[in-house]
This record gives C-alpha cells, structure tokens and sequence, in this order.
C-alpha cells in the first residue's frame, strides 16, 4: 500500500489531470452513446465503461510522453554545421 501511496503523491497532478478528463470523457459519451442508442441504461453503461478504459490508457500515455520530454535530445550535426557556399 505504501508503494501505491508514493506513485499517486509522484504523480498528483497527473492523476488530477486524469481524473478531470475521465469526467468530462463520461458526460460527452453519456450524451453521444444516447443521441445514438435513445435508450438511457444503455448509454450509461456505454458512457462508463468506455471511458474507464480510456482513462488509464490516458494516464500511460501522458507518463511515457512525459519520460520522451525529459530525455535530452542530441543535436544533429547538419543543424550545427553551416552550409558551404
């Protein structure tokens, strides 16, 4: 449980940001799954299945972009040269 405690206390903001959007994604897909089924059990079981998944999809997403931004790009030798006339 401590190991569960210290990855959300490093990832606050993160999970936050997930939170936020797995409710926005939950009413937007409540709204579409009953545009398109007219059948209200039927769209909120869609509206939170759907989501759900898509929100720990979201939180690996934004953890293995997060690990490309901190890598430190190399430069490439034709930008560091400048052309021969």
């Amino acid at each position: 449980m401590s190991t569960l405690r210290r990855v959300a206390r490093q990832n606050q903001r993160m999970l936050m940001k997930t939170g936020s959007y797995y409710l926005v994604h939950i009413c937007v897909a409540a709204m579409v799954a009953y545009a398109v089924t007219g059948n209200l059990w039927a769209s909120l079981t869609l509206s939170l299945l759907e989501p759900t998944v898509q929100a720990v999809a979201f939180f690996f997403h934004e953890k293995a972009w997060s690990r490309a931004g901190s890598a430190d790009p190399t430069p490439a030798v034709a930008d560091a040269q400048p052309a021969a006339a």
